[in-house]
């Protein structure tokens, strides 16, 4: 009988992912043989009690030595290739989160406009008033350019300018204001 290589694989991969206890775990879950480790049940249901005692031995050593190499091949992967690209991945993407979230307060040389929507009603613009943003930032107008009009939700671009000013735009109004991030 000859055991799908799917299966065998995901075993030994199963056992070897286990990290960072796997190697230990992987090489005492086989350190026996199959009928050892398999209920008598599990071992009749897989065809194992079919093989010859020589052909069983074989199939012994061919898993403990897959365990080793997945062992082996996941450790690796975990100590160096894959799993430096996935911890760079992971800080890269940190590292853009910190960017969203403090846009507006620090300068990050990006000259991308933040876009999002004023969270209900705009109501014009006048120094001092606060627009609050669908994406959870704040920003509070600091000169004293007047735009009277309503507007239900309008989509807005706030865009950096020099020494760490940001013009509030409102789609389809060309006035734009300077505004603070206060939240």
């Amino acid at each position: 009988m000859r055991l799908s290589r799917p299966l065998v694989s995901g075993l030994a991969l199963a056992l070897a992912l286990s990290l960072p206890a796997g190697a230990a775990f992987a090489q005492r879950a086989v350190s026996g043989d199959l009928q050892q480790e398999m209920t008598p049940a599990q071992f009749k249901a897989a065809g194992l009690d079919k093989l010859s005692a020589t052909e069983l031995a074989a199939l012994n050593d061919w898993l403990q030595g897959k365990v080793a190499a997945e062992t082996q091949k996941a450790t690796a992967a975990v100590a160096g290739g894959t799993g430096a690209a996935a911890l760079a991945q992971a800080r890269e993407e940190g590292r853009q989160e910190v960017i969203t979230k403090n846009r507006g307060f620090l300068d990050f040389g990006s000259k991308d406009p933040i876009e999002s929507t004023i969270a209900g009603e705009f109501t014009g613009f006048g120094k001092g008033r606060h627009y609050v943003l669908a994406n959870g930032q704040e920003w509070e107008q600091t000169e004293s350019t007047e735009l009277r009009v309503r507007k239900d939700s309008p989509k807005v671009k706030i865009k950096p300018g020099l020494m760490g000013v940001w013009y509030l735009q409102v789609d389809g109004y060309n006035t734009m204001p300077k505004v603070r991030r206060v939240k």
